[in-house]
């Protein structure tokens, strides 16, 4: 008896599980285009003019997010000068994956690569924040023609103590991951994200409404949710792998840290990149958490607009 009343509790929650999918992405409608990459389909969103002067500006999200989580307030401040490309990075949002398995920042940057080949870019500067910060490092090893500069907002560089928390290696882990996936996940989620989300923020509050702004519930979706874990648990490993190589990155870097960043500490990962790469700068925010480009947007403005500026000389020069 008690086993039917499990199964048909599972059942229960599964079926509440699909209709909170549905009711989540009526709600967080896409709102770019589609472009079919090798591995999987990456949604874009274009702002400003396609013709403007300078070099594009593409920028990443981190982990648990979307594209959205960089739109505003940066892109579309960005983009009343500049072309800004945002991306969902594969598997969040509403992009896709066809493996889960492709979950590091190696295979992550071929499928963007690929995506802004199909845009006609060529040269750009990269703006990323936290997991995104090991992406374009990535990227600038794998494709240096092709990363002009890059903007680094609490990156993730190196491996650190500890894992990715219980939970995700949880999620991460076949059978009993999509299984609390598809039915504890998202009702749970609902009532713990703003909460969750908080955290990340601290020091500084949370904006208003930014769990809805940001379109945060697209990450209680299964395949969303069981992707994003699957990133965190193999993060520590891809940047153990890529660290070593971060003094053959030749592109300028600006880093951009909070001091009481209790998500990615600045003294494990911006400190030691800063000191690594030949062309870095590192700006140590006092007070700033983790959500640098929320608490100091006009400063993040600033050094993207600065970077643009310098790579046009630098452009202009080998010209």
């Amino acid at each position: 008896m008690l086993i039917v009343i499990v199964v048909l509790a599972l059942a229960g929650l599964a079926l509440a599980t699909q209709a909170g999918v549905v009711l989540i992405e009526r709600a967080f409608p896409a709102e770019g285009r589609m472009i079919d990459v090798s591995g999987g389909v990456l949604h874009v969103v274009e702002l400003g003019a396609r013709d403007a002067p300078d070099m594009p500006i593409v920028m990443l999200h981190g982990a648990s997010s979307n594209l959205r989580v960089m739109q505003r307030p940066l892109g579309d401040i960005i983009a009343k000068r500049h072309r800004v490309i945002l991306i969902d990075r594969p598997g969040h949002g509403w992009s896709s994956r066809d493996r889960i398995e492709d979950s590091t920042p190696a295979v992550q940057g071929r499928m963007i690569t690929e995506a802004l080949t199909k845009l006609g870019v060529g040269k750009a500067i990269v703006v990323a924040h936290s997991w995104a910060g090991a992406l374009a490092l990535r990227m600038a090893l794998d494709d240096p023609e092709r990363v002009a500069g890059l903007v680094l907002l609490a990156p993730v560089a190196y491996p650190w103590s500890g894992g990715a928390g219980s939970y995700n290696d949880v999620i991460a882990t076949p059978v009993i991951g999509p299984l609390l996936a598809y039915t504890i996940t998202l009702p749970l989620g609902y009532l713990v994200a703003a909460s969750g989300v908080d955290g990340v923020f601290a020091p500084q509050a949370m904006p208003q409404n930014f769990v809805s702004d940001s379109a945060t519930p697209l990450l209680l979706r299964p395949c969303e949710f069981i992707a994003n874990a699957r990133d965190l648990v193999t993060l520590k490993a891809a940047v153990t792998e890529q660290a070593p190589r971060y003094a053959e990155i030749k592109a300028p870097i600006t880093i951009m840290s909070g001091d009481v960043d209790k998500t990615v500490s600045t003294g494990i990962h911006s400190r030691p990149l800063a000191a690594t790469v030949p062309n870095a700068r590192l700006i140590v925010l006092p007070g700033v958490g983790h959500m640098v480009q929320h608490a100091v947007p006009d400063r993040v403005v600033a050094e993207i607009e600065a970077m643009a500026a310098q790579t046009a000389r630098r452009t202009a020069a080998v010209e």
